[in-house]
């Protein structure tokens, strides 16, 4: 448990949302992994590392094990990782360097059998905005796949087997200028543009559910506005995040909001959701291996955020989401539970012998 502890806390103390510590993390992780007789080798993607190994025969059934070594910007003080009772808190600590140092050391663990294949993949850019050359898509398109893959985001020790997808679109919305002391003369395009959001949370696509979301996620992210203090701004742009459900159409909820008055569609950014058979043999053995460690089943579940197990999916490689417990990820005081970590580790130990003794599915 200590040098699992430890392990997370040193991958937190870089603040991996800034390139050069992208870097450094990268080098560690290497080097960390050379220590121990196993070989890595590091890919760029726009100039960002991706980090793979691997261990075990060949001929052996396959497993990557894929998460992400960046996070989101943070406060210096979240990059200094302390422990209160059973958590332990820290930039990246739930989102995912937690998982990651687990995931490391179960690779670790597996280098000396002879019974599976187990692949590691690391990038450094699951939480970038970019679309195109992404270090997942990288790991994909290089043939560094296997029979089954793991993304080790949050999911509470849960098996996610279903992901919203991502429609993100920047807005111009138009006003009409006026000098700032007589504002009724004018039309506040800012305004308008929080009056546009409202519009767009009204839309039928945002009042959609389905088995395991009860709706999509729509977040204004980013607005820009105005030129001068004395002026009503006449144009205003604001960055909408749209998390859609399996099953929506992409294209017909950016119709519906270009039709809005007022609005002109920029840009946007699509990812696909993420959607796995949940009867999947190997779906089937990780949740016989993580069951110990529910009250209940651990019942399949969808993640709110995109996935980069879409990646994998492209290409017919079943692939979840399976991360260890806590709660913050993104915010002031993000935390993962020691005891969960614990219990992620041995799952995925277990998961991986139950491949090579041939109890899959079973």
């Amino acid at each position: 448990m200590d040098e699992l502890v430890d392990l997370a806390r040193r991958l937190i103390s870089y603040d991996t949302s800034k390139t050069e510590p992208v870097h450094e993390a990268a080098g560690f992780i290497k080097g960390w992994l050379g220590a121990r007789g196993i070989e890595a080798r590091q890919d760029w993607v726009r100039d960002l590392p991706v980090t793979l190994a691997e261990v075990g025969p060949e001929s052996a059934p396959c497993v990557v094990l894929h998460g992400h070594v960046d996070v989101v910007p943070g406060h210096p003080d979240q990059f200094e990782a302390r422990i209160e009772e059973d958590r332990l808190i820290g930039r990246g600590a739930y989102d995912m360097k937690g998982a990651l140092a687990a995931m490391m050391l179960v690779f670790a663990s597996m280098s000396d059998q002879e019974a599976v294949r187990v692949r590691l993949g690391i990038v450094a850019d699951e939480e970038s905005e970019e679309d195109t050359d992404r270090g997942s898509e990288h790991i994909v398109d290089s043939g560094f796949i296997g029979d089954f893959a793991i993304t080790g985001e949050p999911t509470n020790l849960h098996i996610g087997v279903e992901a919203k997808g991502v429609q993100a679109v920047r807005l111009m919305v138009s006003g009409r200028a006026a000098h700032g002391a007589t504002p009724w003369e004018g039309d506040n395009a800012v305004l308008k543009a929080l009056d546009v959001f409202r519009s767009i949370e009204s839309l039928p696509f945002a009042r959609e559910s389905s088995e395991l979301f009860d709706r999509p996620s729509i977040n204004l992210g980013r607005i820009w506005g105005g030129d001068a203090l004395n002026k009503v701004p006449d144009r205003c742009v604001i960055d909408v995040d749209i998390r859609y459900l399996p099953g929506q159409d992409p294209a017909a909820i950016r119709e519906a909001i270009a039709d809005l008055p007022s609005v002109e569609l920029v840009s946007h950014f699509t990812r696909p959701p993420a959607l796995v058979d949940r009867e999947s043999p190997f779906v089937l053995a990780l949740h016989d291996a993580v069951a110990p460690y529910h009250a209940d089943a651990p019942t399949s579940v969808g993640r709110d955020g995109a996935s980069d197990a879409v990646s994998f999916l492209r290409v017919g490689v079943p692939a979840v989401e399976f991360g260890p417990s806590g709660a913050g990820h993104h915010g002031p005081d993000e935390w993962v539970s020691l005891s969960s970590l614990n219990n992620y580790r041995q799952a995925l130990e277990s998961f991986l012998t139950s491949l090579g003794s041939g109890q899959a599915g079973s």
